[in-house]
C-alpha cells in the first residue's frame, strides 16, 4: 500500500476549505467507535463525555492505552460535521450528537 493509499482528506467546519491529510486507518477506527456512542436527540454529549463514553471500545492496537484518543476525535468530529453526519448543539462548551443516517461510504 502505498504511502498516499493510507492517508484520507479531512475537512473542518472551523477552517471552510482547509483540507489535511491523516492516516485512514486511524480515522476509519475513530470514527465507526464514535458514531455508536453519539446520542440521537438531547441530551447531546459534550466532547469530553463522548471520549470516555468512546474509550472502553477503542482499539488498543491503534489507541494503545486511549494515547492520542483525544485528537482523534477532534479530528474526526469537524470533518464529520462539515459532512452534515453530526451537529453541535448549545452555546459554550461543544455538545454533540449524530444524525444517524447511513454512514457506510464516510471516509472510504
Amino acid at each position: 500500500m502505498s504511502n498516499a493509499d493510507r492517508k484520507i482528506e479531512i475537512e473542518s467546519i472551523t477552517l471552510p476549505r482547509h483540507v489535511h491529510g491523516v492516516d485512514k486507518t486511524k480515522f476509519a477506527a475513530m470514527r465507526d467507535t464514535l458514531l455508536p456512542v453519539l446520542p440521537t436527540e438531547a441530551p447531546d454529549m459534550f466532547v469530553a463525555e463522548t471520549k470516555a463514553a468512546l474509550l472502553p471500545n477503542l482499539s488498543q492496537e491503534l489507541f494503545p492505552g486511549g494515547k492520542r484518543a483525544g485528537w482523534w476525535l477532534k479530528a474526526v468530529q469537524p470533518d464529520l460535521e462539515v459532512k452534515g453526519v453530526f451537529e453541535r448543539s448549545g452555546e459554550g462548551p461543544v455538545q454533540l450528537f449524530t444524525r444517524r443516517k447511513s454512514h457506510n461510504t464516510i471516509g472510504r
